[in-house]
C-alpha cells in the first residue's frame, strides 16, 4: 500500500516518526513480540510501519499482511450487519428483541439478595446496540456482581454450541440490570450477531461474506484462517511471571486455524490492516467505498453519534473508565475533550479489541487510525494511549 508524502496532507514526517520510536521500544524491551501501526488522512495512506515479528517461536519477521485476532473490533462490523437490514425496514430499533428471538420472553433481572423481578420493560434491538441491555459478559472480578457468576458457569463460548445455542443460554440467566438502566458493556454483541442470522435467513459468516466482506474486497477477513493463509496469522502472547512473553496461541494448531461452529459477532473475527482500514473507510465516508454504498449516510451519522444520558457517561467499566465518551450504536463516542484527557476530537469514535489492538476515526480531521499487536490482557501496556497521543501530535494542518 503506497503512501503519501505526510506533509501534503497536514502531517508533519518528523512527528510521524516518533510513532516508530516508540514502538519499535516494545519491541526491544520484548513487552511485545510484534505489531503494526496505521495512519491515514482524507482517505490517504500516511504511515504503514510494521514491527519485531509475527511469532517469536519461528523468527517470522511482521509483515504488512499479517493477519490478527481482532477480538472485540468484531463488534462495528456485526452492527453494521444488523443496520443493514434495518435499511430493508425490516425491523425498528425500539422493537422488542422477543420479536425475534423469543427465548427472552422469560427473562427476570437480578434484585437484592438474589431476588428475580420482573423487568420494568422489555430488552429492545436498541438496548443490544447501546450495551444497556442488562446483561453482562461475566469475569468481571472488579464488580462482585453475583450474576457474573451464573454467566461464567453458563460456559457461553463452548466450541461445539451454535449462536443459536449461545443465545438460549444468554437468556436464561438474570439481567444483572433493569433494561436501560445502565451501560454495560457485555454479550449483546453477540445477540445481535444471531439476530443478524434470524432476521436475514443467513449464517452470520455467510451474511459477512455476502454483504461486506466481498463488496467492500476485505479478502482476508473471516471467523477462522484457511491452511494457505495460516503463514500469514500472527501469534498471541500475554506476559511471563518471569518477564518477556508467554504464547497463548499458536497461529498453525490455535483456535483460528479451523472454522468455527460458534460464530461471535462479537469477538469471532480475524482480519489485516488493509482490509480494517477499508471497513473504516466506508464509515468515515457516510456508507459508501469505490462506488459501492453498504449504508445510507444517514445511518452511519445515527451510529457515531452518543446515544447515552449523561447520568449513564462515562462508560467503561472498574479497571478501565473511558471519561469523556458516551456510547453509540457498536462504537464509543467522544463527547468531551477535557473529560477525556487525551489528544483528539469531539465526535471521534472507536473501538478496540482484547489482544490490545484498536482503531479510531475522527471525521473532523478526517483521519483514521490502527494499532495492530497481539498481546492480552488489553490495557497491560498504556500503548493504546500512547499511539492516540503520537498519531494527533503529527497533525501540523
Amino acid at each position: 500500500m503506497n503512501t503519501v508524502i505526510p506533509e501534503k496532507i497536514g502531517l508533519s514526517a518528523s512527528r510521524l516518526s516518533r510513532i516508530g520510536t516508540v514502538m519499535q521500544g516494545y519491541v526491544d524491551e520484548n513487552k511485545l513480540a510484534g505489531l503494526i501501526t496505521f495512519v491515514a488522512r482524507y482517505g490517504k495512506v500516511v504511515h504503514f510501519e510494521c514491527f519485531g515479528m509475527m511469532d517469536l517461536e519461528s523468527a517470522r519477521p511482521m509483515r504488512p499482511d499479517a493477519i490478527f485476532r481482532i477480538y472485540s473490533m468484531t463488534k462495528p462490523i456485526t452492527t453494521v450487519a444488523l443496520m443493514m437490514l434495518y435499511e430493508q425496514g425490516l425491523f425498528q430499533l425500539k422493537d422488542p428483541v422477543t420479536l425475534f428471538l423469543p427465548e427472552f420472553k422469560e427473562v427476570k433481572v437480578w434484585a437484592d439478595e438474589g431476588e428475580l423481578i420482573d423487568p420494568a420493560r422489555e430488552i429492545t434491538i436498541y438496548d443490544l446496540l447501546t450495551h444497556t441491555a442488562g446483561l453482562s459478559y461475566g469475569d468481571y472480578p472488579q464488580t462482585q456482581i453475583p450474576v457474573d457468576k451464573l454467566y461464567d458457569e453458563a460456559n457461553l463460548w463452548e466450541p461445539g454450541i451454535s449462536n443459536q445455542e449461545m443465545v438460549q443460554r444468554i437468556a436464561s440467566l438474570p439481567l444483572i440490570y433493569q433494561p436501560g438502566q445502565r451501560w454495560f458493556y457485555s454479550v449483546a454483541t453477540d445477540v445481535v450477531g444471531h439476530l443478524v442470522e434470524v432476521i436475514s435467513g443467513m449464517p452470520l459468516d455467510a451474511y459477512f461474506e455476502e454483504k461486506i466482506f466481498e463488496p467492500l474486497g476485505m479478502e482476508d477477513t473471516a471467523f477462522y484462517v484457511s491452511k494457505a493463509k495460516l503463514e500469514r496469522l500472527t501469534a498471541l502472547y500475554g506476559p511471563a511471571k518471569d518477564g518477556g512473553l508467554d504464547l497463548l496461541d499458536d497461529p498453525m494448531t490455535g483456535e483460528y486455524a479451523r472454522p468455527p461452529r460458534l460464530l461471535s459477532g462479537g469477538h469471532g473475527l480475524v482480519s489485516t490492516v488493509s482490509d480494517y482500514f477499508r471497513f473504516c473507510r466506508m464509515l468515515s465516508n457516510s456508507g459508501e467505498l469505490d462506488g459501492i454504498r453498504l449504508l445510507g449516510r444517514k445511518t452511519v451519522a445515527l451510529m457515531t453519534i452518543n446515544h447515552l444520558p449523561d447520568s449513564l457517561i462515562p462508560i467503561g467499566w472498574p479497571s478501565n473508565i473511558m471519561h469523556g465518551y458516551g456510547f453509540g450504536l457498536g462504537v464509543r463516542v467522544r463527547v468531551d475533550d477535557a473529560q477525556a484527557g487525551l489528544l483528539g476530537s469531539v465526535d471521534e469514535y472507536a473501538w478496540g479489541g482484547y489482544a490490545s489492538t484498536s482503531f479510531f476515526i475522527d471525521p473532523q480531521e478526517e483521519l483514521i487510525a490502527l494499532l495492530m499487536p497481539q498481546f492480552l490482557p488489553s490495557g497491560y501496556y498504556s500503548i493504546r494511549g500512547q499511539f492516540r497521543v503520537l498519531v494527533y501530535q503529527a497533525l501540523v494542518d
